[in-house]
């Protein structure tokens, strides 16, 4: 692609093909040769292979189980017990265990071979190997068995992106225990209405972090959290911000080296619990914005032989490769970055702020590490870009192949960075998904060109539409809500304390009888391209047209007077509603009559008339969640009257004093006596 650009990028602008021996190397074609080697199956494309995989269901599951060799105690009765999505069951009668295959590549792999790359801003940068890693999940998994750690019981961390965090979710699933994990900038609330809920027998802590050269103390907040948690039996203490501190007065505490210091348990001495097919895995949460967090459980078999679909066909590792992706302990993305060892490839840990000392220290992390599929959030590129950074003409990027972009809506300028300023040969790929299933339903194929602003296709067993309200398929091109028609492993398999089902059929069920209904907005076209409008249920309503956020931050957001924005529709008595913007400016600017004018009028013409608010305001900050999602529903709902207790927690949120200034709005203003302005609804 060239340098500069000749005119302004356009979504669905082509961008990249595949190289002849960049496609017939990648793991899905290997895939696709032994479906017609042993199936009798053979696919003309990736669009005919997707066809097969939501029509015969069974089929293609069963494959993956047969290609990837499940290790199990016995061969599952049958691959779907029923066609219904809420209570149906996958292979049934088989005992398997996830961590067993996360750590299946240590059998071969060389002396000294790496699996983690890790550094944070108390470490410097170092390897484990998989022989360190086999051994050091061995001894602690060992030694939570002796402290009485059984099958079901749920073992909880509140630690940071460190190998000895991996290795304790490893251990604890290798047992049958089931893992959760909340990260250390969690406030104690936050971490109390997660793990109270599911009542924990052992803590995982650490007594702080660093982060932006500023350290965090923790050891206050886990005496709060162990007061506040009575199941527990036991805290296993990392001494990770003040190395060789005594241990702190908690009860019943034990020192993550004290739990090392035990005798090495020879691989073929070691026996991990292969468990049932519904036996749970691990407990993620939903975000937390609003209400108590939902408890989601998976299941060893679904996330396994998910997780081995996505980490080889849709991100293309292998032995040899390296995986980054900057996240936290309590996103689903930090399980999504630890999957990469089902492929044997080593992983990145990186624990502290992305942009310390500089904005382009991942790219040097990514460089060292020689990182090959490199992860970003859009809100990382938009940072890239202003400030001026070009990684591509610094940085030894040689190794890299491909970009995995997740966390919101791409847009085209978010493609067109990274083709710039990164490489030519690149794959960029932007994937949407969920904690819901701890993967994707829209992504990448290696065997696809890359189009400006759009998702690649549809993932392999992903059953995924876009409806109208009223049910039926919205044409090509045509934004619905993102739906799924037909069961996938990875599904929850229940949400803890929710025994009848009804949460969990209210979650995805309640719109669309058997239906899941995801909430997002989506369009796709005719070729199977997928673009992604952002959460249905924040999602503007105009005159009767749904307006997708993503299209306003987008206009918004490249005027080079505005660093950040948020928008949302307030319905108001009498069929009226109110939409303000609030914007958040660069240094030096101010909100003039002017600037109204000029970003009404980038709205109305870069979008439509309907997307131009009702108000503009200027903000100090946008209130956004721990995991970097704009808060656009809880403002909402404060903005229409409900207390704050009850439209947010902050202990959620990644800055919490933003969110004081809607409160004050919702109190103060007398906007809402207001009526839209007819020329609007042109």
């Amino acid at each position: 692609m060239a340098d500069d650009l000749k005119r302004k990028l356009q979504e669905g602008d082509w961008l990249w093909t595949p190289r002849p021996e960049f496609a017939q190397n990648a793991q899905i074609t290997h895939y696709m040769g032994w479906l017609a080697r042993n199936r009798g199956k053979r696919f003309e494309d990736y669009n005919a292979l997707w066809q097969w995989s939501v029509t015969d269901t069974a089929g293609f599951w069963g494959s993956i189980w047969d290609y990837f060799e499940i290790l199990s105690d016995t061969q599952p009765d049958q691959v779907l017990d029923r066609p219904e999505m809420q209570g149906s069951q996958w292979f049934v009668g088989s005992k398997v265990n996830y961590a067993e295959h996360l750590l299946r590549y240590e059998a071969s792999a060389a002396p000294g071979e790496t699996v983690f790359h890790h550094s944070s801003e108390l470490r410097p940068l170092a390897t484990m190997s998989w022989h360190e890693l086999g051994r050091q999940v061995r001894i602690v998994a060992t030694q939570l068995r002796t402290l009485g750690v059984e099958p079901g019981d749920r073992v909880v961390s509140y630690m940071p992106n460190v190998p000895e965090t991996a290795v304790a979710m490893m251990a604890s699933t290798a047992i049958g225990a089931v893992w959760s994990s909340a990260a250390p900038e969690f406030g104690v609330q936050t971490v109390i209405d997660r793990f109270a809920q599911i009542e924990p027998k052992v803590l995982f802590a650490a007594d702080g972090y660093r982060f932006g050269g500023k350290d965090f103390k923790r050891e206050g907040e886990v005496r709060r959290i162990v007061a506040s948690l009575p199941s527990l039996e036991r805290v296993i203490w990392l001494d990770y911000l003040q190395p060789e501190a005594p241990l702190p007065d908690l009860p019943n505490v034990l020192s993550w080296r004290r739990l090392l210091q035990h005798r090495d348990v020879p691989r073929e001495q070691f026996r991990f619990e292969r468990v049932g097919h519904d036996h749970p895995l691990w407990v993620v949460f939903s975000s937390g914005t609003t209400g108590l967090p939902k408890a989601i459980v998976h299941s060893h078999v679904g996330v396994l032989v998910e997780h081995m679909k996505l980490m080889h066909f849709h991100i293309n590792l292998r032995p040899g490769s390296t995986m980054f992706f900057y996240s936290t302990t309590g996103w689903m993305m930090w399980n999504i970055l630890l999957a990469a060892l089902f492929a044997g490839s080593a992983a990145v840990l990186y624990d502290g702020n992305p942009a310390h000392p500089g904005p382009e220290f991942l790219w040097q992390l990514a460089a060292d590490t020689g990182t090959t599929s490199f992860g970003a959030s859009p809100t990382f590129v938009q940072m890239m870009e202003k400030a001026g950074l070009r990684p591509g003409e610094t940085y030894d990027l040689s190794r890299l192949e491909a970009i995995v972009v997740a966390g919101a809506p791409s847009t085209p300028e978010t493609f067109d960075w990274f083709y710039r300023c990164v490489k030519s040969d690149l794959w960029v790929t932007s994937q949407s998904g969920g904690t819901e299933l701890c993967s994707g339903f829209v992504g990448a194929a290696p065997l696809l060109p890359v189009y400006a602003g759009e998702i690649q296709t549809r993932l392999l067993g992903m059953d995924v539409h876009a409806w109208r309200d009223d049910g039926t398929p919205s044409a090509p091109g045509e934004v619905g809500e993102l739906v799924v028609l037909t069961p996938f492993p990875s599904m929850p398999i229940f949400f803890w304390n929710d025994e009848d089902g009804s949460r969990y059929h209210d979650a995805y069920f309640n719109v669309f009888p058997g239906v899941w209904r995801h909430g997002d907005f989506i369009k796709i076209n005719d070729r199977g391209g997928c673009y992604i409008y952002g959460r249905s249920d924040s999602t503007l309503n105009r005159f009767g047209v749904r307006i997708g956020t993503a299209e306003i931050y987008r206009a918004v957001e490249q005027m080079p007077e505005i660093a950040d924005s948020l928008i949302v529709c307030c319905e108001l008595p009498g069929g009226h509603f109110f939409m303000p913007l609030f914007i958040k400016l660069k240094p030096g600017f101010t909100l003039d009559a002017g600037l109204r004018e000029r970003i009404n009028q980038r709205l109305r013409s870069d979008c439509s008339p309907r997307h131009v608010p009702d108000r503009v305001y200027a903000i100090d900050q946008v209130p956004y969640t721990l995991t970097g999602k704009k808060m656009e529903i809880p403002v909402r709902k404060i903005l229409t009257g409900m207390p704050l207790a009850k439209a947010a927690s902050r202990d959620a949120m990644m800055n919490p004093d933003a969110i004081d200034y809607f409160v004050r709005f919702a109190q103060e203003s007398i906007d809402y006596q207001w009526r839209p302005r007819e020329s609007q609804s042109a």
